[in-house]
């Protein structure tokens, strides 16, 4: 029952359904979501401002790969029409968002999982 908190810019759209997925490293305990877990979405923890958003079922789990010029879904690499619809699933308007957001907060290659609720 993996807890996954979610940046400010994140909360609202995860609160109201808008957000459907994140996509998250590997976590250090090894308690990857799995199809069928109870998520708990939280904004704040491990600060006096923690909020829970909602919890949701974990309908699917995919190991993604984000490069500086390819996207890699499962075995699947994606055309710009899938990025585009990736990245807006996610919260980012523009593909250069999204890709600069994971370069600054993890670093490229990004290797990770994308988990939809």
């Amino acid at each position: 029952m993996p807890a996954l908190n979610f940046k400010k810019q994140f909360a609202d759209a995860v609160e109201s359904g808008q957000k459907r997925q994140t996509i998250r490293a590997d976590r250090k305990d090894g308690r990857n979501p799995k199809p069928g877990d109870k998520l708990y979405l939280y904004t704040g923890m491990r600060t006096k401002g923690c909020r829970k958003l909602k919890e949701a079922e974990c309908k699917s789990v995919e190991r993604i790969v984000i490069e500086e010029f390819n996207i890699i879904v499962g075995v699947n690499v994606l055309d710009i029409d899938e990025k585009y619809a990736l990245a807006k699933a996610d919260g980012f308007h523009y593909i250069d968002d999204f890709r600069n957001f994971f370069l600054k907060t993890h670093d490229l290659p990004f290797y990770g999982f994308l988990i939809k609720w």
